[in-house]
């Protein structure tokens, strides 16, 4: 469907270098970049986890951008039908497309991050100009970690988590996509609902080259888009008053990796910041081996970092809710921002885009010599790795040409890592239901 939409309300007006760079098809330019967000965003639904796949699908798509003296409007081309509703593009989708082209635009006007101090500064930037700090509240914003592709069980799990949470006045954050990123905010906004809260927020979070793969749910009504999926982790964890974290696959590890090896430091030993693994009965195995890679891996150090609460909603909701308030408490004591953990220290090897290339990747240090810290970090990087061989364009792209990306390391954790990879397959948690995976790795002893 071809359509023309403009935003509603105001929208900060364009330079014409900036409409000039998401016009632009040239190396540096935005358009092609922008394209592929803007049919995730128009692309709702759908099933597919494959940004080629979806591209490949609508291939005739287009969007445009339209100068006039007040602001801007879109021409989108061939549009996928399922975003209308009687040739009108539905409201929550019009607001996505606009949030898109907010951040990506704001994205290339930031200068060179190259310090851990600016890429922070960075980070706070973008989620400033998207309006999704709130300075000064005491209100608890919980991040939501896990899987596109769960089971009935573990989704609806995730409902009522979301739920408790919402009873209680809660706010959730995720990664924005379908599965456990949908459902804790579909029970949030009933939460909500009954308690006749209309200001809820359900922030969803991603970046260029996940965003086909979870493209923002329907209830997301706070989008904002990180140029990288390290500056995304990092807005999960300066955003957040907690974190809880369903069952997963690859793209769940590596959060809860970045996530452990950042507490891990001794810097933020004294800083309160509640993580609670939980699922229903049937995700018991799952957080179990889960447990037991991470003390193979990272010490019972890490393991001592999260806690785990199987089928208990009320629990964990009650957990998270005293966990944020000891957050607050503490940053008010240590005078920190209630919407942005800036005391929070945040290593350079967990800031630094990893470029999952295939001697990238077989040059990772997997083994125990050396602080867990780093071992976290590498690991990190593993999965990070895995996620876009198996989802992103680029990543797909080089497997396809030179194979599977190989993984080296000390024959222990090499071991572990195997075991847990296998466990993901077995449990269908590296795609959606109904696709046969074919692993983009192979782990090298």
């Amino acid at each position: 469907m071809d359509a023309d939409i403009g935003p509603r309300g105001r929208l900060r007006l364009l330079s014409r270098r900036e409409v000039a760079a998401l016009s632009s098809t040239e190396a540096g330019g935005l358009h092609d970049q922008f394209r592929a967000c803007a049919l995730a965003v128009l692309n709702i639904g759908s099933e597919l986890d494959d940004a080629a796949a979806v591209m490949e699908r609508y291939a005739n798509f287009d969007v445009r951008i339209r100068e006039e003296p007040r602001g801007i409007r879109l021409q989108l081309v061939n549009a996928p039908d399922q975003a209308f509703v009687d040739g009108e593009i539905i409201e929550g989708i019009r607001e996505h497309l606009f949030s898109v082209l907010r951040d990506l635009v704001a994205a290339a006007n930031i200068p060179q991050l190259d310090t851990p101090a600016s890429i922070t500064d960075g980070v706070f930037e973008l989620l400033r100009n998207a309006g999704v700090i709130h300075a000064g509240e005491r209100e608890p914003l919980v991040v939501c970690w896990g899987g596109h592709a769960i089971g009935r069980d573990e989704y609806d799990y995730t409902k009522e988590v979301g739920h408790a949470l919402g009873l209680r006045g809660m706010d959730v954050c995720t990664g924005c996509g379908p599965g456990a990123m949908k459902g804790p905010m579909k029970g949030a906004a009933v939460g909500h609902a009954k308690q006749r809260l209309g200001s809820g927020r359900f922030l969803g979070v991603t970046e260029p080259g996940i965003i086909a793969a979870e493209p923002p749910n329907p209830i997301v009504n706070e989008l904002v888009v990180l140029p990288d999926i390290e500056k995304r982790l990092e807005a999960f964890v300066r955003l957040g008053h907690a974190i809880i974290v369903f069952p997963g696959g690859v793209g769940t590890a590596e959060e809860i990796l970045h996530l452990l090896g950042i507490l891990l430091d001794s810097h933020n030993a004294a800083m309160p910041f509640p993580v609670i693994f939980t699922g229903p009965p049937t995700a018991r195995p799952y957080f179990q081996q889960l447990h037991a890679f991470i003390g193979a891996t990272l010490g019972q150090a890490a393991q001592r970092l999260y806690r785990i609460v199987i089928d208990d909603p009320i629990a964990v909701a009650r957990a998270v809710g005293e966990g944020a308030n000891q957050v607050f408490d503490w940053r008010e004591q240590a005078r920190d921002a209630f919407g942005f953990n800036w005391k929070l220290r945040i290593d350079a090897q967990f800031q630094t885009p990893f470029a999952p290339t295939h001697e990238a990747m077989a040059g990772l240090s997997l083994h125990r010599d050396q602080s867990s810290s780093d071992l976290a970090a590498n690991l990190r990087r593993a999965f990070s790795g895995i996620v876009a061989g198996n989802v992103k364009p680029a990543g797909i792209q080089a497997v396809a040409e030179h194979g599977p990306f190989e993984l080296r390391g000390e024959p222990a954790i090499a071991g572990e890592l195997d075991a847990l990879l296998r466990s993901f397959v077995e449990q269908r948690r590296m795609r959606l239901p109904g696709a046969e995976y074919q692993p983009c790795y192979r782990i090298v002893r």
